[in-house]
């Protein structure tokens, strides 16, 4: 973490439909000996419960998703436009079939209390899990969010307290 500095959640000046939405992210969670990582481009960032967090959607069928269940932590990682092709890989490979670090040649660290991120990354968030809720077909009001569903897999929403961040 020696290239990072911390800041303050209230510190972060990106705009999040960007970071989020343009630039996506790689959630990654596991420990040192075992970790995956995919790419996100859905969620956002807020307060809840007096908390700043970070929302996240995984589809159960993501080898990641295996991870977030088992353990309370996990990274959300921001590169900047360089580390584009990593990230596509990562967002279509599976961590079942493919080493996705050997791949993309994305350095790991982990933080004092072994959370996985990535040493190239430029903002960190290092999150515990608040909530985990399934999404579902019966909570849609709009008919068009079934456009993203088409084999009825459903997202699990995680509300993530942002405990620490790191900046470049």
């Amino acid at each position: 973490m020696s290239h990072f500095m911390e800041i303050s959640p209230y510190q972060i000046n990106d705009n999040t439909f960007e970071l989020v939405g343009r630039d996506w992210a790689l959630v990654t969670a596991g420990t040192k000996e075992n970790f995956n990582t995919m790419t996100i481009s859905w969620g956002g960032m807020g307060i809840m419960w007096n908390n700043p967090v970070a929302f996240t959607f995984i589809r159960p069928q993501r080898y990641t998703y295996e991870y977030l269940e088992k353990g309370e932590l996990m990274s959300l990682c921001f590169f900047d436009d360089s580390f584009r092709k990593a990230l596509s890989y990562c967002g279509s490979h599976s961590g079942r079939d493919v080493d996705k670090v050997k791949e993309t040649g994305l350095t790991p660290a982990f933080t004092d209390d072994g959370v996985p991120y990535f040493e190239e990354a430029r903002l960190v968030l290092i999150c515990r899990k608040l909530y985990a809720q399934d999404l579902n077909a019966d909570s849609v009001i709009d008919p068009a969010v079934f456009q993203c569903y088409g084999e009825n897999d459903y997202h699990r929403m995680y509300i993530n307290e942002i405990i620490r961040v790191l900046k470049r």
